[in-house]
């Protein structure tokens, strides 16, 4: 069973035009699980959202709204954070005028960087009613972050000269991981990644940095949580989710971290291994205790 999708624009000007693409599901005035793609913001896009994944929500009763984002380096971390804003916007306000939804009942679920964006929805003025992180983070002034990662150090080394040919003039919203997958391993070589993403000096700007960082603007308003990560992540660190959440416990907010054992990123690519599935039900359940009307 292949669910249909119909593709928006929520957001444009005259430099860009950002799609959405909405897949409905089978019941009237639908929770919503907005899904935010990975590709450490420097690729990625809307159509990464897996059939299986698709089929998962739609199957149970939510809708999904898979969104693209403009993508760093050409725009900076500020901007990209308006654009997911606009999505919940849209969503919220022009999504019910085209489809079944309930737009009081929206959860933010995103995939490694698109974790982190879905983590920053948090701290947004108007909050989704719930969040799902796989191998999301929460600090990205940390070591992990700011320093040169030693996985991708072993690959190939990838020249400032390569990595500059791959940046565009143009505002990019879409990158497939052929064309844009060098520049960030350039930047995780050499640790110049969260330059790249936010155009600020680690080390200079640290604190300007701190306030691009979820775990430390918690309040006691913010969503109820789960974590999906990995102990075998070498590209961002189990660490991550398990601070963030004793982050989000410290200020009373209802939150669950699932472990996979020896997981590695992107682990949900192995959908019907059973450790995998068991993951998945509780994300289900997550999403209809925290979506119930």
């Amino acid at each position: 069973m292949i669910t249909m999708k119909k593709t928006v624009i929520y957001k444009n000007d005259d430099r860009f035009t950002i799609k959405a693409d909405f897949y409905e599901t089978h019941i009237e005035n639908a929770p919503v699980v907005v899904y935010i793609h990975g590709g450490g913001l420097l690729w990625g896009t809307r159509e990464e959202i897996s059939e299986e994944m698709v089929q998962l929500y739609t199957t149970n009763g939510f809708s999904v709204y898979s969104i693209d984002y403009r993508l760093a380096p050409e725009t900076k971390l500020p901007d990209i954070l308006e654009d997911v804003q606009d999505a919940l916007t849209w969503i919220e306000t022009e999504g019910p005028k085209q489809f079944s939804i309930d737009p009081q009942r929206i959860a933010v679920v995103g995939s490694s960087a698109g974790g982190f964006l879905a983590l920053c929805t948090g701290t947004f003025i108007k909050k989704p009613k719930a969040i799902i992180s796989f191998y999301g983070y929460g600090d990205i002034s940390a070591k992990w972050a700011t320093n040169p990662n030693k996985f991708y150090n072993e690959k190939y080394p990838i020249s400032r000269e390569m990595a500059k040919k791959l940046v565009s003039d143009q505002i990019i919203t879409e990158g497939t991981v052929d064309d844009r997958f060098l520049l960030y391993l350039y930047a995780r070589q050499t640790g110049e990644w969260i330059q790249q993403i936010t155009g600020m000096n680690p080390l200079i700007n640290k604190d300007e940095l701190f306030k691009f960082c979820p775990i430390h603007y918690i309040t006691k308003d913010y969503p109820p949580t789960l974590f999906l990560h990995g102990t075998k992540d070498v590209d961002v660190p189990y660490e991550q989710s398990v601070f963030m959440r004793g982050a989000l416990l410290k200020e009373g907010i209802k939150t669950k971290l699932i472990t996979i054992p020896n997981g590695e990123h992107v682990f949900d690519k192995d959908f019907f291994n059973p450790i995998v599935q068991n993951a998945l039900k509780q994300v289900i359940e997550f999403l209809q205790i925290h979506l119930s009307v």
